[in-house]
């Protein structure tokens, strides 16, 4: 499959040596998330209830880039925090790396629409955050963090504060933060919708430019149709409210691919008119 062109060189060589038995086979076969048959069922204080997801089902591979579209309100960041943990679902069973998910597992790192970032820290103590808080000497944390910081191409932006910096630039903040986490699974609720087309176009590149190097598995949510095809290797259209799975979509464009070219693509394009006709099927519902 595509993701697993993306799979750092060292992690594919690591792999290699490793000895092969029964248990590793297994471990490696396990998908990174799995829904299984998952419905979830919200009570509100007057005691209405209201059904988001319905019979469920998706997973999710090892290093696969995956992205989520449907209509508004059909549940696409429930599948978020389901994953996360932050909700449970009411029937069926959400597994991360083959387990249950019971708890915020640290191997999770999660991008949100809005900055997560802390105002009154400069852009180094923002990215050197998350490892101080998990144990980290703070000066490893902070020369990691540098690092990171040069990753984005922030470099001279260290010892800035958030409101000095633009959208795009707190974006590529937000990636640093995650990714010098290393988390197995990325989790990304349209982190890019608020910025400009140009700015866009330029984050979706450093987030496939960063994401080719780790071997993990990201989870996209996205309203961007064109965005959803552009990044991941398949996309998974959700129906109208209660949400469930309408159809998956292999998207076979070589990688690495540049957002700007890639749009262009015959395949791209027709890709484009056979989601949307299935994706407006839903809309005109919802």
């Amino acid at each position: 499959m595509s993701y697993a062109q993306t799979i750092a060189p060292g992690a594919q060589q690591s792999s290699v040596f490793q000895s092969i038995d029964a248990e590793s086979i297994n471990v490696s076969a396990q998908p990174a998330i799995e829904f299984d048959k998952v419905s979830l069922r919200f009570i509100s204080a007057d005691g209405t209830a209201t059904l988001a997801l319905r019979n469920f089902s998706m997973q999710v591979a090892r290093g696969e880039f995956i992205a989520i579209v449907g209509p508004t309100g059909s549940g696409k960041s429930t599948t978020l925090n389901l994953i996360t943990g932050l909700l449970k679902a009411t029937v069926g069973q959400v597994r991360v790396m083959g387990q249950p998910v019971d708890r915020i597992d640290p191997r999770i790192g999660f991008v949100f629409q809005a900055d997560a970032v802390f105002p009154w820290k400069s852009v180094r103590e923002n990215v050197a955050a998350g490892p101080v808080f998990r144990g980290m000497q703070r000066e490893q944390a902070l020369k990691l963090a540098d690092e990171w910081i040069l990753r984005v191409g922030l470099a001279n932006f260290g010892n800035h504060y958030p409101h000095q910096l633009s959208g795009g630039m707190r974006k590529r903040v937000a990636l640093a933060q995650t990714f010098i986490n290393q988390p197995e699974i990325l989790l990304m609720d349209e982190p890019f919708s608020a910025l400009d087309m140009q700015t866009r176009t330029l984050m979706q590149d450093e987030l496939l430019r960063l994401w080719s190097g780790t071997g993990g598995s990201v989870v996209f949510v996205t309203h961007d149709l064109e965005e959803a095809i552009a990044l991941a290797d398949r996309v998974f259209v959700l129906t109208a409210r209660p949400a469930t799975l309408k159809r998956v979509y292999d998207i076979d464009l070589p990688r690495p691919r540049i957002m700007s070219e890639v749009r262009y693509d015959p395949q791209f394009i027709d890709l484009s008119k056979r989601i949307w006709d299935d994706l407006r099927e839903e809309v005109n519902i919802s």
